[in-house]
């Protein structure tokens, strides 16, 4: 007997020690969620001394981002099952945001009756710092893309902000052009003044004068005094026109002299101001087509086109769905304080199969609905907007249940060439083209899927239908 009571305290010894030792931060609390042990990782990880943490309610020690919505240590003490590395973060002492992976387990007794619960935690600073610099490769500011096209308009980017050479971003509604203009701006020696945007379409021409320009006190009824316009409030910085494509003939003539000259007068002014600003301008819209039209002044164009970025669609590189899905996946646990894990195969190869006419803002609007709908854990299918899941007012899409998530992609894959090639007649070549692919990639893709096609390309009913025509018409 005096053996065994010797031993009981050697191993409680014994395994304090082990705790003590290890670079995982452990504590753990009783029935009443107060700190009963908590070892020097701990200490080291959330800033809080073992001492002022000893007897105190977890929730006010380990300030966690899981704290309030689904405490994992919670779950375990409810459910009986542990939690193994769910990410989380932690506000430390100082107030720095930590990111984490959380484990938890339950604290019985030698009969085997619940008296606690343990949690460990591991700092994943250098893992998240990593992370970002292997990022670094596919992001600019707050655009995020791996696809080659994109990654053109990355690599000339610095020389781009480098110049004050006026910018033209073409791109569709939704692909990201303010973002890419914030990026030109925040990397010029000019992202210390402001960066002030105007959505020119939005507005008729006397109030888009007067924003643009400003206004001096009397220079109409109710102008009881002095305004100053856009480019003022711009001074150093940059002014981002949106939707250039949009304004009238008379407003084209008074931002050529702003262009040329650098100067322009505020609304009922005579006096002549300088303009210390650089213009970068956006459109979704053809403004070649628009000058053959005559809507559009050409000596504007090529004032405006001195540099032109061309942003793709999201439907042409939709190898950056998953790195934008987990972009706002992060972006919307930082905003929410929710401890979103990321996507179920199944929903990401829907998201996947979807075309998004609405480019990345849709896609950025289909995740903020899901953190509405989902609690924590990860997106399911369930969470993702009916025109996606073909519920009641979408269409309906088959993919296998279960399965590997590059079984899912596969899947995905196949469903939208057999969807091209049915809106194309069959014709490859323009599949091809809808699906944003070379001639040659989609057809090793049709091969490496073991997809059975119609041997009749509608290019060949066409050729036989043209020819038969002009054997015709020479008869």
């Amino acid at each position: 007997m005096k053996h065994a009571k010797i031993r009981a305290p050697i191993a409680r010894l014994g395994a304090e020690s082990i705790l003590e030792s290890i670079s995982d931060g452990v504590f753990t609390v009783d029935a009443d969620w107060r700190i009963t042990a908590f070892n020097r990782a701990a200490e080291e990880i959330t800033g809080v001394p073992r001492r002022d943490a000893i007897g105190r309610p977890c929730s006010e020690v380990f300030r966690a981002s899981m704290c309030e919505a689904d405490c994992a240590l919670r779950r375990t003490m409810r459910t009986g099952k542990p939690v193994i590395n769910q990410s989380a973060f932690i506000v430390s002492a100082d107030g720095r945001r930590i990111p984490i992976s959380v484990s938890t387990a339950i604290l019985r007794d030698e009969r085997g009756r619940v008296i606690g619960g343990a949690e460990t935690f591991r700092d994943l600073t250098l893992v998240e710092e990593l992370r970002k610099e292997l990022e670094g490769r596919f992001q600019v500011g707050d655009l995020v893309s791996r696809s080659a096209a994109m990654q053109r308009i990355f690599e000339v980017l610095p020389q781009v902000a480098a110049s004050d050479a006026t910018v033209l971003i073409h791109g569709e509604t939704g692909t990201g052009k303010e973002l890419l203009a914030r990026a030109i701006h925040n990397l010029s020696a000019r992202k210390l003044k402001p960066f002030v945007a105007v959505h020119c379409g939005a507005l008729p021409d006397t109030l888009l004068e007067s924003e643009l320009f400003g206004y001096v006190k009397g220079a109409f009824t109710g102008a009881g005094k002095d305004k100053p316009g856009r480019f003022a409030l711009a001074e150093g910085g940059t002014v981002f026109l949106d939707e250039i494509g949009d304004i009238s003939p008379a407003m084209q003539i008074r931002l050529l002299r702003i262009l040329q000259e650098k100067t322009y007068e505020p609304l009922g002014s005579t006096e002549t101001r300088r303009a210390d600003v650089r213009i970068i301008a956006a459109t979704h819209r053809d403004l070649a087509l628009l000058i053959r039209k005559g809507s559009f002044r050409e000596d504007l164009f090529y004032r405006l086109n001195v540099v032109k970025l061309d942003l793709p669609p999201l439907r042409k590189r939709k190898e950056d769905i998953p790195l934008l899905v987990e972009h706002f996946v992060a972006r919307f646990n930082r905003r929410q304080g929710k401890s979103v894990a990321g996507v179920a195969p199944e929903a990401l190869a829907l998201l996947m199969a979807h075309d998004y006419p609405g480019n990345v803002r849709e896609l950025e609007n289909i995740i903020e609905r899901a953190f509405v709908l989902c609690g924590g854990g990860r997106i399911e299918r369930a969470h993702l907007p009916p025109e996606l899941t073909g519920g009641p007012s979408g269409s309906a899409v088959t993919l296998p249940a279960g399965g590997s998530l590059a079984d899912q992609i596969r899947a995905a894959e196949a469903q939208a060439i057999r969807a091209a090639l049915e809106q194309c007649g069959g014709n490859r070549l323009a599949a091809a083209r809808a699906l944003g692919l070379h001639k040659s990639t989609l057809f090793r893709k049709i091969n490496a899927l073991g997809m059975e096609l119609p041997e009749r390309d509608g290019r060949t009913g066409r050729k036989q239908a043209e020819r038969a025509k002009r054997g015709r018409d020479k008869k």
